[in-house]
């Protein structure tokens, strides 16, 4: 038996509000399975379980501010109780009691995994209510997409108030759309002051999404379905609504001004010859499908990850005084989001990635960052950080050292310079390397060796 409890997502988080339960009490859950979502104050994050178990008990309930380490949920250890296999007698004048095998059957549902449950509300559906194909009678992420489209077309051949597949009527008046619309589209909805039921869904399915609420407020610019994603679904919390931008840049304000005033910085800058890395990215990429390719930016980060290796005295974090070095490189990478505001997900274990790994979970990343949809082991503390502004067309970067940690790399833009190679002018592709370092942890000849480690990974990208 174990407690469940709010984790620190984040060096400057104390507490979190809770959005969204995916498990019900009696549901058995798995190492690694997503049971919540959390609000923190840069986005919404979902948060895995971290032991297998059954829970017991939901102590917090959504809407509810909980500090960091506040129990959430209460756990015990192995499966749920299995259902008695005989059934008791009915006595007289009472219904007969609930078969064994619906018994099963209703426990198995029950133990819908917290993915599919979560995509069958996406959908507008209850997934104890799906067919299950998979082992025991298991509900599927196949099962409930297909659940979806079967009712998809049931709704678009059968005009409201008509008989159901069931037979049943459908009641003058009633929301048949209410099934099919996202969390948040309702919430939305009801800020708008829109009729989700009246609205044409263009999600999967027919659900109504943000994007289609959106699209039905008078006086606001048309945009095509893609352009607005339903961001994870939520409920509403204590915030007001609008003010999450806000709130992102007051704790990327008290963090930075925290580390400006108590790390005193070094800088140092080296600038690198790409000609060797573009090239052997330019033949891997002939060789991969598209989806696959590789940007520079995947050596980039590989690079600094194995350099931080190498130099372990940048990597690693100052608590009370003393520097504490990590066991592995777990690499944050600072990502921009469009609505404003930067997140910091990170690459664990990055030094022990190939280049198409790190590419992958580059990708990933950004992905979900930018969808809001991170996950609590994307926001584990990272042992360095690199800022990457090089598609925007920086040339350097002088960064704050985000605390604990004592080190930011700094990469600029891969851009053609003039470079001088034995003695002959040429123009080349370079890129600008800087590291902010901590100065109580380390020094200049130590960030010198780093930058010198990381601009051979570089030029020897075979090596990686």
């Amino acid at each position: 038996m174990g407690d469940f409890r709010m984790p620190s997502l984040g060096a400057d988080m104390e507490e979190g509000i809770l959005l969204e339960w995916l498990v019900a009490p009696g549901q058995q859950v798995h190492r690694g399975d997503v049971i919540a979502v959390v609000e923190t104050p840069k986005s919404a994050v979902e948060v895995e379980c971290f032991q297998d178990g059954t829970v017991r008990e939901l102590v917090a309930d959504e809407g509810e501010q909980v500090p960091v380490g506040g129990v959430l949920a209460r756990l015990d250890d192995g499966p749920p109780s299995a259902p008695a296999e005989e059934a008791p007698a009915a006595r007289d004048g009472e219904p007969a009691a609930e078969p064994p095998r619906a018994v099963a059957q209703h426990a198995a549902h029950r133990t819908v995994s917290p993915l599919v449950r979560r995509r069958a509300r996406e959908l507008g559906l209850d997934p104890d209510e799906v067919t299950g194909t998979g082992p025991g009678g298991t509900v599927t992420r196949s099962d409930v997409e297909t659940a979806a489209a079967a009712a998809a077309v049931t709704d678009a051949m059968v005009p409201p108030g008509s008989p159901s597949r069931s037979g049943t009527p459908a009641p003058p008046g009633a929301d048949t759309a209410r099934a099919r619309v996202s969390p948040y589209a309702r919430r939305l909805a009801k800020e708008r002051g829109v009729d989700p039921g009246g609205l044409t869904g263009t999600g999967p399915g027919g659900t109504v999404r943000a994007a289609d609420v959106l699209r039905a407020v008078p006086g606001t610019p048309s945009r095509s379905p893609e352009a607005v994603a339903d961001p994870m679904p939520q409920r509403p919390s204590r915030r007001a609504a609008g003010t999450s931008a806000d709130t992102m840049r007051e704790s990327i304000a008290a963090v930075m001004t925290a580390s400006n005033r108590d790390i005193p910085h070094y800088y140092l800058s080296t600038t690198v010859d790409m000609a060797a890395a573009t090239d052997w990215v330019r033949r891997r990429n002939r060789e991969l499908p598209v989806e696959e390719r590789l940007v520079p930016s995947a050596l980039l980060l590989l690079s600094a990850a194995r350099a931080a290796r190498d130099v372990p005295e940048l990597n690693g974090h100052w608590v009370d005084g003393t520097f504490h070095p990590a066991d592995t490189v777990d690499l944050g990478v600072i990502v921009s989001l469009r609505r404003g505001g930067l997140l910091v997900p990170v690459i664990p274990a990055a030094h022990e990635r190939t280049v198409g790994e790190t590419m992958a979970a580059l990708r990933e990343l950004t992905s979900r960052s930018r969808a809001g949809r991170l996950r609590g082991s994307d926001l584990v503390p990272p042992s360095i950080t690199v800022s990457n502004l090089g598609d925007q067309g920086v040339e350097s970067v002088l960064g704050v050292i985000y605390p604990p940690q004592v080190a930011l790399v700094g990469f600029g833009a891969v851009s053609e310079r003039p470079w001088a190679v034995d003695g002959l002018l040429g123009v080349r592709p370079l890129v600008t390397v800087t590291l902010a370092g901590d100065h109580r942890a380390s020094d200049g000849a130590v960030g010198a060796r780093f930058l010198k480690r990381l601009a051979r990974f570089l030029q020897r990208p075979e090596e990686l």
